[in-house]
């Protein structure tokens, strides 16, 4: 195990290049504030140290949004209704350092129930694809897990890009933004038809939307595998 001292005395720490990203982005953003106290208590439970990606969002940062909150990254502190990596990740409350995400790290979700997840040390017998180390994401309108093939650091750079837009092509509708910007941090957004359905895919303009808890959002879209007869998506953070 290594001391917090280690953690954060490093040689280039990574959260003045995560700044300059975060200044130069084209992307809406905001930048949520972080807590001294719980930044170092996340940091060293992780046991990443502050010259990554993820340790300086952990030590500096209460989270990520972006496109007005369609996107919600996790970082070390728990801001208002956004929760923390601890809290999201269910972090013991006592520190143990033998303790491990069992499935590997939730790091964001989205407005639509998916979840971004950077792998742990074996994602096969967690029933993802990728590597380790490498992010994944649990898509709402596949039901099925994506392997994204980036680290964490390239993973929040390519965040920054502007290639959301991509990556979500077709499941925006008119408006988007405004109903986006009008949910609360803990709320994303049900579909009826749901997102997986042909009938959504086909004209998601005329699916009923409706803003929910996170929480049941998620555990929706993770039910649907259980009544489709296939295996559970595995632990997807707690909001």
């Amino acid at each position: 195990m290594r001391e917090l001292g280690e953690l954060i005395d490093v040689a280039e720490p990574a959260w003045p290049v995560l700044q300059e990203e975060f200044a130069r982005t084209s992307v809406p953003l905001e930048v949520l504030p972080g807590d001294p106290g719980q930044g170092r208590a996340c940091l060293l439970r992780l046991q990443v140290s502050a010259g990554s990606a993820l340790g300086a969002m952990a030590l500096h940062c209460g989270g990520l949004l972006l496109d007005g909150g369609w996107l919600r990254v996790f970082g070390g502190t728990t801001a208002g209704a956004l929760p923390g990596l601890a809290r999201v990740n269910g972090f013991p409350e006592a520190f143990d350092p033998a303790w491990r995400p069992p499935d590997g790290l939730v790091v964001a979700h989205d407005v639509l129930g998916g979840v971004f997840v950077l792998n742990g040390p074996d994602p096969a017998a967690s029933g993802r694809p990728g590597e380790p180390g490498q992010m994944v994401y649990f898509a709402p309108d596949s039901l099925e897990w994506e392997a994204l093939e980036l680290g964490y650091g390239t993973w929040l750079s390519w965040l920054l890009s502007g290639r959301l837009e991509l990556f979500y092509d077709g499941l925006r509708w008119p408006g988007w933004r405004e109903e986006v910007s009008a949910l609360a941090l803990d709320q994303g957004v049900a579909f009826y038809p749901f997102l997986w359905s042909q009938e959504a895919q086909a004209d998601l303009a005329g699916a009923t939307r409706s803003p929910v808890p996170m929480r049941e959002l998620i555990a929706l879209n993770a039910g649907f595998r259980d009544r489709f007869g296939l295996p559970g998506p595995g632990f997807l953070g707690e909001v």
